[in-house]
């Protein structure tokens, strides 16, 4: 399973950068939808469920703080 979250500003003016997370079985590298992640076992390897989590943050640029840009 692969979620995408967009970039966003919060609260205080903090920004969460873009970024995705993406679950797969740790025993073949199968990528599990929402509903194999509630199952017992991989539906591709038949090994016990014991996921993997990757994670990758994109960068977002910061407005200048003012004054001239170089």
């Amino acid at each position: 399973m692969k979620q995408t979250i967009p970039a966003r500003t919060l609260e205080g003016g903090l920004i969460e950068p873009h970024h995705e997370i993406e679950v797969v079985c740790s025993a073949c590298g199968y990528d599990l939808d929402e509903a194999e992640l509630q199952a017992d076992v991989c539906s591709d390897c038949y090994a016990p469920s014991n996921l993997r989590q990757y994670t990758s943050i994109n960068g977002t640029p910061v407005p200048a703080a003012g004054g001239e840009v170089f």
